[in-house]
């Protein structure tokens, strides 16, 4: 069995390659010693290259301006924007392509196309602090009155609340699950704290509350009850985009702990001719090959139109194995860096901090365990992974 990538998507590869080699990579240690913060005009032009490169229409439609890029491809992006660390690979937001299914002909001109456009900034707040990986046990409500809905709760984790201007935000209604639209700022609608984290994003992370928050009924998105659907299609598509990302990291790290073996000098030799330095550099391409072909093979399934419930375990799989792929691997490379790889300007000591939460957003890596053994229960081995 053989995987090649088509063309098209290797002409992404090498497009988004250099756009992260010029213009993002070398803002990382900046970013890193100022907490994340790069200068605004610098963010700027960050978000105006890859508006131009077309890195916010990739997953929407043709029909309204998008680039309807296979999920091949899209891993194939992915990959390469995960080899920046300080999460300056965010430089613009995404319109995908569930949101183009699931929003009416308004809210897709109000919200959807802006998105698109780099004219609006848009975060998710679904995550609460007792409801994490079970998004289903959320107490968050928005309640009917009038042409209004009234929402009422508590949401953490919401990343990149502090430069949106839009939150979609999951509740419970009357008639189940819903999500809706809320414009910011909005009467009722507060951060209640923004905390510390580990990693050092100037996307912050901060808890929002919605005492009484009112939005109109034509924000609501789809119908009551639909908003799981909706945001399981999310999941789907992220677990694989991270798994991409992961494998853009791994890859990052294995050649530059590579390349210092290769050129750090120890008892008259290179360090990479001791065969523990090199046990470990071969154990992290091993996996690293192995994660990738997962991870590409589970994009072409659902470029092929897998059933949406054995795509749903391939992502998962996808992202278990890239996630915990990766955190080795950058566990490897800061060992083989030394005391240097402990220094915040160093690229493996930045990864090894920020790899850790791909094993925990979207679903931890016990979730995923989970997603993967129901469906071997429910559909046996090969409806899982099938040949």
């Amino acid at each position: 069995m053989s995987f090649t990538l088509p063309d098209s998507a290797r002409g992404w590869q090498d497009r988004v390659r250099r756009f992260v080699e010029a213009e993002l990579i070398p803002w990382e240690v900046e970013a890193e010693l100022a907490g994340g913060e790069i200068p605004a005009e610098v963010a700027a032009r960050h978000e105006r290259l890859a508006l131009e490169l077309g890195l916010s229409r990739i997953d929407a439609p043709q029909r309204h301006g998008g680039l309807q890029l296979p999920l091949l491809d899209q891993a194939a992006i992915a990959e390469q924007t995960g080899r920046v660390t300080n999460a300056l690979a965010w430089c613009c937001g995404e319109a995908q392509s569930w949101m183009f299914e699931a929003c009416s002909p308004d809210q897709i001109e109000r919200f959807v196309l802006p998105l698109m456009r780099g004219e609006r900034h848009v975060c998710t707040a679904v995550t609460e602090e007792g409801a994490g990986s079970d998004v289903d046990d959320i107490a968050t409500t928005a309640r009917q009155d009038g042409d209004d809905y009234v929402i009422d709760g508590e949401k953490w984790h919401v990343t990149s609340a502090n430069l949106a201007d839009t939150v979609i935000v999951q509740a419970r209604t009357d008639g189940g699950h819903a999500l809706f639209f809320v414009e910011m700022p909005a009467a009722g609608l507060s951060t209640v704290r923004s905390p510390a984290y580990t990693h050092s994003y100037r996307h912050h992370h901060p808890v929002l509350r919605f005492d009484g928050v009112r939005v109109h009924a034509s924000n609501r998105i789809g119908a009551e009850g639909q908003g799981m659907g909706f945001i399981h299609a999310w999941f789907r598509r992220e677990r694989l985009m991270i798994a991409a990302r992961c494998c853009g990291a791994a890859d990052r790290l294995i050649e530059a702990a590579a390349e210092f073996a290769a050129e750090r000098t120890i008892g008259g030799g290179p360090m990479a001719r001791f065969q523990l330095v090199q046990a470990m550099l071969a154990d992290s391409v091993a996996e690293l090959h192995a994660a990738r072909l997962v991870t590409y093979e589970a994009a072409a399934a659902h470029d092929r139109g897998l059933d949406v419930k054995a795509l749903h375990a391939r992502c998962s799989v996808a992202k278990l194995l890239a996630s915990e792929m990766a955190g080795r691997v950058a566990d490897r490379a800061v060992q083989i860096f030394g005391g240097r790889g402990y220094m915040r300007e160093n690229v493996a000591e930045r990864f090894n901090r920020e790899l850790r939460v791909d094993r925990i957003w979207e679903g931890t890596s016990e979730i995923q365990r989970l997603i993967i053994a129901g469906s071997l229960l429910k559909r046996g081995l090969k409806g899982t992974i099938g040949l």
